[in-house]
């Protein structure tokens, strides 16, 4: 098996300088040598599980660039370049770009009229493409990119303003199996997951509004926000080795661990990181 790969960017410029979501207060601030001790938590633990840790430079004036997850997609060797919907946002594209052409990637860029928040709203469970809209992310939008790598995509409505992005309320653990926050989608939405994902565990409203869907997963590690005893005896009774740390810096920019990562090689839970992607570059 591979090296897991993941990309994130330090909090050096991180701060809460406008609101976006419920989640986001300018009167409450964050603390930066708090946020560092817990970003530098999470690589040493991701690079303790054996994981490559790739970093992108901190940009003055950009302060959710940390939020990595959001950079885009990551399709074999093809890397679809988020769109944001809010404008102070938007400025970090050109950066996440560059990164993944630097780093020879196929850089795949989505038209202009379609808003696309990346990993935030599109995480595959076996050879499905769960997409998150209303919120941060068109349905055209994602529709657009499974017909560009040939997968099918399955939109789910995000009704509660608080879960604004996927991973906020939902996460593949396994090509079978997930953990997801029910009260976030609306019954259409409960159904397809149930439908579609044979083991589906569910989050309770206390312990989903501190983030713990957020999770970061490498083989049957699970890396989440800590103080949360009912997931943690569900996914270790379910195979899995809990690793708890706090994020509670992060938390006040409404993210956790996921959101701080982006897996460059393909999600633990995704099937197509096991064959071969047809589309990818062979130079």
């Amino acid at each position: 098996m591979p090296q897991p790969r993941v990309l994130m960017c330090a909090p050096d410029f991180y701060g809460i300088e406008y609101e976006i979501n419920p989640w986001m207060d300018r009167r409450v601030g964050s603390d930066s040598a708090l946020a560092h001790q817990q970003w530098n938590a999470l690589r040493e633990t991701l690079e303790g599980l054996g994981a490559k840790v790739e970093r992108l430079d901190a940009v003055p004036g950009l302060p959710d660039l940390v939020f990595t997850a959001n950079a885009g997609l990551v399709f074999g060797n093809r890397f679809f370049v988020s769109r944001f919907k809010h404008g102070p946002r938007q400025g970090e594209s050109v950066h996440f770009a560059r990164w993944a052409r630097e780093h020879e990637f196929d850089v795949e860029l989505l038209p202009e009229n379609l808003e696309f928040e990346g990993a935030g709203d599109a995480l595959f469970c076996g050879e499905t493409l769960f997409a998150g809209y209303r919120t941060r992310s068109s349905v055209r939008s994602h529709q657009w990119v499974a017909e560009q790598v040939g997968v099918q995509v399955l939109p789910l409505e995000l009704v509660d303003e608080r879960f604004y992005h996927l991973d906020t309320c939902f996460c593949p653990l396994d090509p079978s199996t997930a953990i997801y926050h029910p009260a976030a989608f609306d019954d259409y939405g409960r159904s397809v997951l149930a439908d579609r994902i044979p083991r589906l565990i569910e989050v309770s409203a206390e312990e989903a509004v501190i983030f713990t869907c957020n999770a970061v997963v490498v083989g049957k590690a699970v890396i989440l926000n800590a103080g949360t005893p009912r997931l943690s005896r569900a996914l270790s009774d379910n195979g899995f080795q809990v690793i708890p740390l706090h994020f509670s810096e992060f938390i006040k920019a409404g993210g956790s661990a996921k959101c701080l990562t982006l897996r460059l090689d393909g999600e633990e839970a995704a099937a197509w990181r096991l064959r071969p992607d047809p589309g990818a570059s062979n130079s």
